[in-house]
C-alpha cells in the first residue's frame, strides 16, 4: 500500500515543533520508528566551558601520553560536531600551530638550556655579554633537556588545540549575542580576537583556490605578493564590512543615564574588583593571612562586583533575535569537560610522577586506567550534544 507521497514503505518527513530559537528542520524516522534528535546550534558558551575545562586539566600535567589522549579526544568531538561554517574549517590550522609551538619550544630549550647529565651532542657555544652571564647559547645538548622541551611544548600545543576546538565548534557571532550586557565591550574584543584566526584561514583557502584555478606560479616571492597581500586585504575588508553592519544596527548604543549614575556604577565596579584582588592575594599569601579576613572579603567583593555588573548591564539597550537556549544538553556538555578535568586532577594528586614524569633516560611516561577513563569521558560531549546544523539544513 502506497502512501500519499507515492513512496512505498517509507515514512514521510515530519516537521518537529520548534520554538523561536531553533529553525524548523525536517526530522525523519530512523530504524525501528525512532526519531533522530533534531539538529540545532548548541549554545556557544557550552563549547567554551567544555574546552576551557580541558585546558585547565592540560595545565596540570606534562605527561605526553595524557596530552596525546586529550588531543585525540578533542579531535574526535570536533569531527563529530563540527559544522561547515567558515570558522569551523580553521581547526586544522590550530593543529598545525600546536605542532609549530612544540617544535619551537624544543628548539629554544636546546639552544638556551640544553645541559644535563646525558649528553647527546654538542653545539658550538656562543659567548654572551657579561650582562647575560646567567644565560648560555649552544653547548652540550642532553636527553633531559630535549625531553623537557618536548613535554613543555606539547603542553602548550594541547592548550592551543583546546582553544581551537572551541573556536571551531562555537559560532562567534552567537557568542557575542550571548554575552551579558555589562561585558558587551569586553565580549566584543574577545570575540574579534578569537575569530581573527579562522577568518584568516578562510581567506587563505579562498586565495589559494583562486591561484590554483589560474595556474599561478609558486615561487616564494610570488606567494608573498599574490597570497599574503590579498589575504590581508580580504581580512581587512571583511572587518570593515562587519563594523559597518554593526554600526547600521545601532550596536553599542547606550540608554540615556545621568553622569552621576555612570560615576556611581564605575565606583562600585572598581570597589568590587579591588576587593576581589585583595582577597585573592590574602588567600594565596604564603605568610598565612587569617581565613576570617580573606573569605568575608572575597564574598563581599563578589557581591559588590555582581551589583556593579547588574547596574552596568542596565545601561546597554539591545535586543536579541532568536536567543540561544541553555538546556540540559548544554549542562551535559560542560559537565563532561568538568568531570574529566576533576578526574584527571584527582588522579594526578595521588601520584605527582604521573602528572610530571621525570625527563630522564629509561624513565618512560605511564598512564593509569583512571586517567584513560577521565580523558575519554570528555569525548562524551560528542554524544550528549545535539547534531550540528549544516549549510543545507540551516538555509545557507
Amino acid at each position: 500500500m502506497s502512501d500519499p507521497g507515492g513512496r512505498t514503505g517509507l515514512k514521510r518527513a515530519v516537521r518537529a515543533p520548534t520554538d523561536s530559537s531553533t529553525p524548523c528542520v525536517p526530522v525523519r524516522a530512523g530504524i525501528g520508528g525512532r526519531r533522530r534528535r533534531q539538529p540545532r546550534d548548541q549554545h556557544p558558551g557550552a563549547w567554551w566551558g567544555w574546552a576551557l575545562a580541558l585546558a585547565v586539566a592540560t595545565s596540570r600535567t606534562t605527561n605526553p601520553l595524557v596530552l596525546g589522549l586529550l588531543i585525540a579526544t578533542v579531535c574526535l568531538v570536533v569531527a563529530l560536531r563540527r559544522t561547515d561554517a567558515p570558522w569551523a574549517g580553521a581547526f586544522g590550522f590550530y593543529l598545525g600551530l600546536a605542532g609549530v609551538i612544540a617544535i619551537w619550544r624544543t628548539a629554544f630549550r636546546i639552544l638556551f638550556a640544553g645541559g644535563g647529565p646525558t649528553v647527546l651532542f654538542t653545539l658550538p657555544r656562543l659567548s654572551l655579554p657579561e650582562s647575560l652571564s646567567g644565560a648560555s647559547l649552544g653547548g652540550p645538548v642532553s636527553v633531559e633537556a630535549l625531553a623537557s622541551g618536548l613535554y613543555g611544548g606539547l603542553q602548550l600545543g594541547t592548550m592551543v588545540v583546546c582553544v581551537g576546538a572551541a573556536s571551531a565548534l562555537a559560532n562567534p557571532k552567537r557568542l557575542l549575542a550571548a554575552m551579558p550586557g555589562a561585558l558587551y565591550e569586553l565580549g566584543t574584543i574577545l570575540v574579534v580576537a578569537v575569530s581573527v584566526f579562522p577568518q584568516l584561514a578562510e581567506s587563505v583557502r579562498r586565495v589559494s583556490r583562486a591561484r590554483s584555478l589560474r595556474s599561478a606560479p609558486g615561487g616564494w616571492h610570488q606567494v608573498l605578493r599574490r597570497v599574503l597581500l590579498p589575504v590581508l586585504v580580504d581580512a581587512l575588508d571583511r572587518s570593515i564590512e562587519l563594523a559597518a553592519a554593526m554600526d547600521a544596527r545601532g550596536y553599542g548604543r547606550r540608554a540615556g543615564e545621568s553622569a552621576a549614575r555612570r560615576r556611581t556604577t564605575a565606583a562600585i565596579l572598581v570597589t568590587g574588583v579591588l576587593a576581589l584582588s585583595v582577597s585573592a592575594y590574602c588567600l594565596l599569601d604564603a605568610a598565612g593571612t587569617p581565613a576570617a579576613i580573606a573569605v568575608p572579603l572575597l564574598v563581599a567583593g563578589l557581591v559588590v562586583a555582581a551589583i556593579g555588573l547588574r547596574l552596568a548591564g542596565q545601561r546597554v539597550a539591545r535586543t536579541r533575535y532568536r536567543p540561544d537556549r541553555w538546556t540540559a544538553t548544554e549542562w551535559a556538555t560542560v559537565g563532561t569537560g568538568a568531570v574529566a578535568a576533576v578526574g584527571l586532577m584527582w588522579a594526578f594528586g595521588g601520584d605527582p610522577a604521573l602528572a610530571f614524569p621525570t625527563p630522564a633516560p629509561g624513565v618512560w611516561p605511564v598512564v593509569t586506567p583512571a586517567v584513560v577513563a577521565a580523558a575519554g569521558f570528555a569525548g562524551l560531549a560528542g554524544v550528549v550534544s545535539p547534531p550540528p546544523l549544516l549549510g543545507a539544513e540551516n538555509g545557507m
